[in-house]
């Protein structure tokens, strides 16, 4: 029984070595798929304070909406930096046409930022959810095709109806792309 104690004690400190390690190889093999293809990055905006939108919402009004804070710019910005330390300096990236999205996607400074309606937030509208998601699917289908990294700027409840995943402001969700079919290849914390 001693030496089984013995080696317990001598491994413990090598578990949390080994799990960032693991950690690392995980994260680096998840930017290696977006810079090959196949795999897309839904982002959840970055921090923008309190939730959904105030009364009086405009899509077109960006002083009626939730927008990002000082930090959430500061965060937007240190995500493209990742992005470029990780091979990635251009991706088709395409946005909600909400400003914390709009915003966020401008920050990351990886190209032309296309708005699309299927990326919307669907916060409160629950009965479009479906249709919304399907048209989200088939935008990451067409996309995925084209070569370039794909990266999709939304919000919460999108991603998480198209994953199950509830991400963090400024997350990444890595999703494998097969036809309309996604599956999850993991997820690329970045925090404020």
């Amino acid at each position: 029984m001693r030496p089984l104690l013995l080696v317990l004690v001598l491994l413990l400190p090598l578990s949390p070595t080994a799990a960032l390690a693991d950690a690392s190889a995980q994260e680096a093999a998840l930017w290696a798929a977006l810079r090959e293809g196949g795999h897309v990055a839904l982002m959840r905006h970055a921090l923008a304070p309190g939730t959904g939108d105030p009364p009086g919402f405009r899509v077109d009004d960006c002083r009626t909406q939730r927008n990002l804070s000082a930090a959430g710019r500061a965060q937007a910005r240190a995500i493209g930096e990742r992005f470029r330390a990780n091979g990635i300096a251009a991706a088709a990236v395409f946005s909600s046409q909400w400003c914390r999205c709009l915003d966020t996607a401008r920050e990351l400074a990886l190209g032309e930022v296309r708005p699309h309606p299927a990326l919307n937030s669907s916060f409160g509208r629950r009965g479009e959810e479906a249709d919304q998601t399907r048209a989200a699917r088939a935008l990451i289908a067409e996309q995925s095709e084209a070569g370039t990294p794909l990266v999709l700027v939304t919000h919460q409840v999108n991603i998480t109806a198209l994953t199950g995943v509830f991400p963090a402001s400024g997350e990444l969700i890595v999703m494998r792309v097969e036809g309309d079919a996604l599956s999850l290849a993991g997820r690329i914390a970045t925090a404020p």
